[in-house]
């Protein structure tokens, strides 16, 4: 902090009054931080996605049946007040189902999103940054997977899969493969365009001239600045990923009994009579479904205007 020296007194007599001390200006990360925090979407988003968390993860402690007994005297029942969201076709409670097929949903979600920036940032940035032959080969990969629609060629896998009878205790592994497979191509194009744009900052002019090495330019200078693109991908690719894998499991291919999901949850109600009759054997797996992805996605809204506030202002 710079001292302040006293300077002449004025004509009053009076010392002059002190220069007022500058107050150092907060970090971009703080100021994202502020941004996100007034967005009342974001936060109400953020909100819901703490509670389903913590109702997913600490709710089946406090139920009496999550062991997941049949009991053949209460197939299907209606709501009751020992069984509030009823029970299911072999008697098991709907509610304590619907917390722990919440656990496999969520986790799904975030281990193939997790994988799908972490292949697709590597090889964007390795495409934008060597260019020539890496950039042709990662760009036409993806390009050909784009090409294909991502759910009938998720179809097609799991169809594949289940054909080569592949254990259910697996399938969920392949499922978080699967949907990560089909979801890099985009993020990498994304990345590469915006590692073009970053080599010709005068920052990474500066490096090149320094003579520094390739990793150190692609850790220390390009990576941080691709972060808020990779935060915002991120989670607006977990959203994806849970309807992803609540299709394929509607569908039979994807997370299948006695392992519950949301998807086969709803594939419970395979009758026109249960769809009619018994909506609460597939009213709340829709619901949870809904609500979860409408709030990652009022996130990744509020993510993507508070670290990119030229965008709201354009």
């Amino acid at each position: 902090m710079a001292l302040l020296f006293p300077s002449a007194p004025n004509k009053a007599g009076l010392p002059p009054a002190p220069e007022p001390l500058s107050v150092p200006a907060a970090s971009l990360w703080r100021q994202s931080l502020h941004r996100l925090r007034s967005n009342r979407m974001a936060m109400l988003g953020c909100g819901f996605l703490i509670f389903i968390a913590l109702f997913c993860l600490l709710g089946p402690l406090f139920s009496p049946y999550s062991s997941g007994l049949v009991n053949t005297g209460q197939i299907k029942a209606p709501p009751s007040a020992s069984h509030w969201l009823g029970t299911d076709q072999l008697g098991r409670d709907i509610l304590t189902r619907l917390m722990q097929a919440g656990r496999i949903s969520i986790t799904v979600g975030l281990a193939s999103m997790t994988l799908s920036v972490v292949i697709g940032a590597a090889l964007g940035i390795a495409a934008g940054y060597y260019r020539r032959g890496v950039d042709q080969v990662v760009m036409r990969t993806a390009d050909v997977l784009m090409t294909i629609p991502e759910l009938p060629l998720l179809f097609i896998m799991a169809a594949v899969l289940s054909e080569l009878k592949v254990p259910a205790d697996y399938r969920l592994y392949i499922v978080m493969l699967l949907l990560s497979l089909v979801g890099w191509p985009g993020l990498a194009r994304m990345v590469r365009s915006e590692v073009l744009s970053l080599r010709e900052r005068p920052f990474m002019l500066a490096a090149e001239a320094l003579g520094l090495r390739d990793r150190r330019k692609l850790f220390k200078h390009l990576l941080p600045n691709i972060m808020p693109l990779l935060l915002v991908a991120a989670t607006l690719r977990v959203g994806g990923a849970i309807i992803g894998e609540s299709t394929l499991s509607y569908f039979g291919l994807g997370v299948v009994p006695p392992t519950p999901s949301w998807g086969n949850m709803i594939d419970a109600a395979n009758s026109l009579i249960d769809f009619q009759r018994r909506p609460w054997l597939w009213v709340p797996p829709g619901l949870a479904i809904f609500v979860t992805v409408i709030s990652i996605n009022l996130l990744g809204d509020g993510l993507r205007d508070a670290l990119d506030p030229k965008r709201k202002r354009r």
